[in-house]
């Protein structure tokens, strides 16, 4: 009765069902991957960012080796003076949903080593406004050194920089004053205070789950509908044979593949 399903096209459909089966399932636990990961990063930066600020001379000392993993998202406040002629912005940037530049000066500490600043955002055609004069204390944000990802334009590799891709510390030490501290800062707020408006602080990051669970979702959802759709082309091939053994007619031609005209509801040999 069921010897039908080992014609060749019948192997190749029930190939393709399983391929396709498989190829969803992958999908949908590449997503609970994805939500796995994004929940860690929500945890990390939950458990930093609101936790008391630190003085980054104390938390970040001269001549120690600095592990940026382990002080991400720490909140730290520093002393120093602004170098506006050492400024640069970060291009290409959106925030709100408004395109952009992160205007970013570093800044010369109390004990002679140099933190970037990010000032923070800037729609485009707004000059950037001049950073405070004089001993400025800053609090902010510290984050690590950014790197170049598959697809992401590339800084050219030697020469100053005035305009940059990410704030690429190692590239942008040269051009800079003195020992420069391998992590950088989005500011948050700094005495004496940034004109009012802008630079606009860098906004903190989505700490949702995002549309990983659901999409996850959709793929089983995906891959019990094909699942679903090979059972019932079975079924009613099965039933189509049985009746024609029965009534010991000859089934109508056709050109159409027998897995397709089963799934279509058509009349099957």
């Amino acid at each position: 009765m069921y010897g039908f399903l080992l014609r060749p096209l019948w192997i190749g459909f029930h190939l393709l069902v399983v391929a396709g089966i498989a190829v969803m399932i992958g999908f949908a636990f590449w997503q609970l991957d994805r939500l796995s990961e994004r929940r860690t990063f929500n945890d990390q930066v939950e458990s930093r960012i609101d936790l008391p600020h630190r003085d980054l001379a104390e938390l970040l000392p001269a001549g120690a080796a600095i592990d940026p993993g382990q002080v991400e998202w720490r909140t730290v406040v520093a002393n120093g003076v602004y170098l506006p002629d050492e400024q640069f912005v970060v291009v290409n940037r959106s925030q709100n949903g408004r395109a952009g530049d992160n205007v970013v000066t570093p800044m010369l500490l109390d004990d002679g080593r140099t933190l970037i600043v990010n000032r923070g955002f800037v729609p485009l055609g707004i000059d950037a406004p001049e950073a405070p004069a004089g001993n400025v204390a800053v609090r902010g944000v510290i984050r690590p050194s950014q790197e170049r990802r598959t697809g992401q334009l590339s800084d050219p590799a030697t020469g100053v920089l005035a305009e940059v891709q990410r704030i690429d510390v190692e590239r942008l030490g040269p051009q800079l004053t003195g020992e420069v501290i391998p992590v950088y800062v989005d500011l948050l707020e700094s005495s004496p205070p940034e004109p009012v408006g802008l630079p606009e602080p860098v906004i903190r990051p989505d700490l949702s789950d995002g549309p990983h669970l659901s999409y996850a979702v959709q793929w089983f959802i995906f891959a019990a509908a094909v699942a679903l759709g090979w059972v019932l082309a079975v079924i009613r091939s099965t039933t189509k044979h049985r009746h024609d053994r029965t009534d010991g007619a000859d089934p109508p031609p056709s050109d159409e593949p027998e897995p397709a005209r089963a799934l279509a509801g058509t009349v099957e040999p």
